[in-house]
Parts: C-alpha cells; sequence; structure tokens
C-alpha cells in the first residue's frame, strides 16, 4: 500500500507542478526567443494564471534505493478551474513490486465530493457498487483508509501557483527547439531545490508539497515550452539514493478547451461505511 501511495502521490505533483498549453504549430515569437531562459519560465508562471481547463497524459516511474523496479503509473488527467474546481484522473495502469492493481484507479473530484473506482479499496471497505463517494470534508474522520492522501492534491491544482515552482531554478537553460505533438516548442532544462520550490507557493500548500517531494533534496526537469509560452510537456527527475528516485512524464494535449468531468451513475456509487471494517482500518503492508 505505501509504495501505491507514493506512486499515486508523484502523478499527483506532476499534475500540480505542470500546465497544460496547446496553441498553434507557429514557431515560436520574436519576443519569445529574446526571453532568456530564467524570462521564459517566469512567463510560463504568469500564462498558467491563464489556464482554466486542460487535458494530459501521465507516465510515473520509481525505482527502488538499489536501483530496480518499484512502480509505475500510467492514465491521464482532466482538470478544469471554473466554474468549480473539477478534475477527472484515469490511471490505467498502477502497478508496484511487480504487481499491477486490477482495474487501476479512477478518481473523479467535483468541488469538495470525490469518487473513486478502485477494487482494493471497495474489497477493503466492503463497499458493494463499483464507485465509492467520499465527502472530502469529513474524510478526516475515516483516515483508516488514507483515501486523502490520494485526493487532497487533486484540490490543489492551482495552476498559476504550482507552476511557480520552477521559477525556483538557478541553473535553467534553453537546449534547443523541438517539435512536441507537431507543435514547435523550446526545451529548456534545469534544476530547483525542493526546500526552495515550495517557498514559491501560497503558506496553506507548502507543508503539502513539501511532504509529497520528501524523497526528493533537488528535482531535475526538462520544459517544452511552445510559442504561447506554455509547456507542451514536462519530465520531472528525483529521488535520493537512500529512498529510489522517480521519473515523470506530463504530455499535454489541449489547452482551455470543454472538458467533460461527469459524476458516475448514481446506482453506481456507494457511500463510504461509517464504520469501516478491521482490515481497512489496519491494511497490512503489501509495498515497501
Amino acid at each position: 500500500m505505501e509504495t501505491m501511495r507514493r506512486l499515486l502521490v508523484a502523478a499527483g505533483a506532476v499534475a500540480a507542478i505542470t500546465v497544460a498549453g496547446c496553441g498553434t504549430t507557429a514557431t515560436p515569437s520574436l519576443q519569445n526567443a529574446q526571453l532568456s531562459a530564467a524570462e521564459a519560465i517566469q512567463q510560463t508562471a504568469q500564462k498558467a494564471g491563464d489556464v482554466n481547463t486542460y487535458a494530459a497524459d501521465l507516465v510515473v516511474n520509481v525505482t527502488d534505493a538499489k536501483g530496480g523496479q518499484g512502480g509505475v503509473i500510467q492514465g491521464t488527467m482532466l482538470f478544469q478551474k471554473t466554474p468549480q474546481i473539477a478534475s477527472d484522473i484515469n490511471l490505467s495502469q498502477v502497478a508496484f513490486n511487480g504487481q499491477n492493481v486490477p482495474g487501476g484507479v479512477r478518481a473523479i473530484l467535483q468541488g469538495d465530493v470525490a469518487y473513486v473506482k478502485l477494487d482494493m479499496l471497495r474489497t477493503l471497505v466492503g463497499a458493494t457498487k463499483p464507485w465509492i463517494r467520499l465527502d472530502l470534508k469529513q474524510l478526516g474522520s475515516q483516515a483508516g483508509v488514507n483515501i486523502d492522501q490520494y485526493l487532497a492534491q487533486a484540490q490543489q491544482f492551482d495552476l498559476k501557483t504550482s507552476v511557480a515552482m520552477l521559477t525556483a531554478s538557478k541553473d535553467v537553460k534553453s537546449v534547443g527547439s523541438e517539435q512536441v505533438g507537431g507543435v514547435d516548442t523550446t526545451h529548456y532544462s534545469g534544476s530547483f531545490p525542493v526546500a526552495e520550490a515550495v517557498k514559491q507557493l501560497p503558506e496553506d500548500q507548502r507543508g503539502r508539497m513539501q511532504g509529497e517531494l520528501a524523497n526528493a533534496k533537488d528535482v531535475r526537469f526538462d520544459a517544452w515550452i511552445d510559442a504561447q509560452g506554455l509547456p507542451r510537456k514536462v519530465e520531472l527527475n528525483g529521488g535520493k539514493p537512500d529512498a529510489g528516485a522517480f521519473k515523470a512524464t506530463a504530455m499535454f494535449k489541449s489547452f482551455n478547451e470543454p472538458v467533460s468531468i461527469e459524476a458516475p451513475a448514481a446506482d453506481q456509487v456507494g457511500e463510504l461505511p461509517q464504520t469501516l471494517p478491521h482490515a481497512a482500518q489496519q491494511p497490512s503492508g503489501t509495498g515497501s
């Protein structure tokens, strides 16, 4: 369970640190070409404030301290900021310690309500419906399942403040021009110290993000930014010798286009039991 939690947190961290872009396939403008690498990242942080919706593909690979495969996540994400925060995270492949999570993981967030589809969770809590409805405001009193650790980041996808973490880099540089998904981009590479990066966030988000990136003192990143100043692709690499490492890649497919984020059909949704089964309250360790 712990390794799966780390994978889900890593996926959330990727989404929280990056933003989507889809503009035209035009070559970078003269204005963008004249920007220094640091200025380009600063501009991206400013542009992020205009992002209301996005769609992205995510891949996260985690290795253990010995360099072995610790886990992998692959899936998609839809996000909208207004009229209310909503997201649909569909992780079609989730594997840890060489074992796949049957059926993957899907979580739909609408405001303060989340719907989770995870066969392992359904078995643990004795639910009879495919989906479980969670009131995030009340979840703290039912923390035995630790679902809040899977979903809390979904409420924090404020793109403007999240991408600001990249602005903590002191060594970002342009490494050339490349096409990503048929779109001309400028490739930037750099790193940021986690301790400094979280200072770019509002105080109420710093502790959570510091915890999510606890296994990485410094994070290296590559960002492919289009002519509109928004990233088409972002890769993050981090870790510690005694704690393993992760590589996360986000590929962005659309920006400020309509997205459909709908709750599951009512007859497919059950509530989290008020009294959890003993096995759910004291889960046995299945991960590292």
